[in-house]
């Protein structure tokens, strides 16, 4: 039978899929199930280990079922996943704790006292990312401080992905883009000393393992795994990139000039630019942002993140349920969706400033600020629902621009991802506030299909990336939607006082978080 289906895994916070593709890039099968979570009190977000492996082994065995044939045409399995948290195994392999996840915010004054610290420039100069409580460094310094006994039973640190790849394949790896930017230098992409010293927890570089390039090497499947998924024993496993880095090449930020910009417009917000070699790094005086290997040798991908982005247009659905259901109106989100682009169309210029840290984990970009809160601004007596959804549109694009212009020059080229990017409104005000054109990829499944083409490009189906690019992503790239030149002009006056006001709120944010009771984490 012929190889001819590479099947990528993108295992989520709160979904995992399974996704099949040909070798030539078009999706054939799709399976996925939920993934679960918990929160606490004082930041706590956690998730179980062995339910994550159980459910992607649950989602790979359902791909299977609905797609007859398909495990005999399996040529390779490549996983991606969740970023950041922390995922502890000990020697025999068996998890020590729930995972902590990239939403918990218990390290939040182990991040601050690093930030805060005269040696945090040359942290920041070495990984080229801020530190964030979402960061593995981060919890495994509150774990030694405040848990230690988790730490003396746990031999390997793992990511989400990290640890489907041990399960698939017995081995402890992790990949280039989260090894580094977390504990390395992005120079060498390769471990460094010093991240773990600047956390005080030099002794945890024992946890560390070793750094796998997924577009150059790959491991059997294991003869336990083929038992419980229906793969083929042997079967070559590629460790992926983390899911942004995946999303980020099967959306179309690969650009061999470094023109292109992406915007992943989903629950959260990342904004990213391609650089083409280490000198092509721009960092900021701010100190935030991540730098991820990519996988094309020497490369690398800039990105802020907004912690949210679709969060706030959700949390303006549900205020707009509410008022319906006064009147024994019951509706969906889905239902009232399209009226969010027809409100913000009708809505004229001006009007109020919102500011989209709608999270209660504030924001992380182009600042990092865990007490920050949305806001409305300039509200007055005329200020009706369709300035109001507006103002929210208007605010996410406002937040990328932020993000981009922490990042160096704008991009000459903003190419869409996530929910949003379906939004004709969300489209045109982007494009208005980067004065940028911005076009969209007709591609649901971006993360499993950068997955999948790391293991293209691996499995010698392609000379490199780019010749895999050519196939996989620029007959899927849609029109080009320029800027018009009105509301460029619009916008170009608001966004200085959308910074302005942003940088004044600052100040008020903690107060507020004291004076009603929440402690920003």
């Amino acid at each position: 039978m012929t190889r001819d289906v590479l099947i990528g895994v993108d295992a989520g916070t709160s979904m995992i899929k399974a996704v099949a593709f040909t070798r030539h890039g078009e999706q054939i099968a799709m399976a996925a199930r939920p993934n679960h979570y918990r929160t606490g009190a004082d930041g706590v977000a956690e998730q179980d280990m062995a339910g994550t492996w159980e459910e992607t082994a649950g989602t790979l065995r359902s791909l299977l079922a609905d797609e007859p044939g398909l495990a005999g045409r399996a040529r390779a399995l490549a996983v991606t996943g969740q970023g950041d948290g922390t995922w502890l195994i000990d020697e025999a392999g068996t998890p020590v704790a729930p995972a902590w996840l990239w939403l918990d915010s218990r390290a939040a004054d182990e991040t601050r006292a690093v930030m805060e610290d005269a040696g945090y420039h040359a942290l920041y100069e070495t990984t080229a990312t801020g530190v964030a409580p979402c960061q593995q460094s981060s919890q495994l310094a509150w774990m030694a401080r405040r848990s230690p006994e988790i730490l003396a039973r746990a031999s390997t640190a793992f990511h989400c992905k990290d640890w489907l790849y041990f399960k698939l394949t017995g081995q402890r790896a992790t990949d280039p883009s989260e090894g580094v930017f977390t504990y390395g230098d992005y120079r060498t992409r390769g471990y460094a000393a010093s991240p773990l010293r600047h956390f005080g927890i030099e002794e945890l570089a024992r946890l560390l393992p070793p750094i796998v390039d997924g577009a150059l090497e790959a491991h059997p499947l294991s003869a336990a795994a083929a038992a419980g998924i229906g793969l083929p024993e042997g079967l070559p496993v590629v460790l992926g990139y983390v899911d942004v880095i995946c999303t980020a090449l099967g959306g179309g930020l690969y650009d061999p000039e470094g023109r292109a910009g992406l915007s992943i417009i989903g629950s959260t917000g990342m904004h990213m630019r391609y650089a083409t070699d280490v000198q092509a790094v721009q960092l900021n005086p701010e100190r935030t942002g991540y730098t991820m290997c990519f996988p094309v040798p020497g490369a690398y991908a800039q990105m802020q993140s907004n912690l949210s982005a679709t969060l706030n247009i959700d949390w303006l659905l549900d205020r707009m349920r509410e008022v319906l259901a006064l009147e024994g109106i019951e509706k969906g989100r889905a239902d009232l969706l399209p009226r969010i682009d027809d409100l913000a169309c009708t809505a004229g210029p001006g009007g109020p400033f919102y500011h989209p840290y709608i999270s209660s984990a504030g924001e992380r970009g182009p600042f990092l600020a865990p007490e920050a809160r949305a806001s409305f601004t300039g509200l007055d007596a005329g200020s009706d629902l369709p300035a109001l959804v507006r103002a929210v549109l208007e605010g996410l694009a406002f937040a990328a621009r932020d993000c981009f212009e922490a990042m160096g020059d704008l991009p000459a080229e903003v190419r869409l991802a996530g929910g949003a990017a379906r939004s004709g409104a969300m489209r045109k005000l982007l494009a208005a506030a980067l004065d940028r054109p911005v076009r969209s990829v007709s591609r649901e499944e971006a993360g499993a299909a950068g997955a999948v083409m790391t293991a293209a490009v691996q499995q010698g189906i392609y000379t490199d990336m780019g010749a895999c690019t050519a196939e996989w992503i620029a007959p899927r790239l849609g029109l080009a939607e320029s800027p018009d030149s009105a509301l460029v002009e619009a916008l170009e006056q608001r966004f200085p006082v959308y910074l302005r006001t942003r940088r004044a709120l600052a100040p008020a944010w903690a107060s507020i978080a004291a004076a009603s009771g929440d402690s920003g984490q």
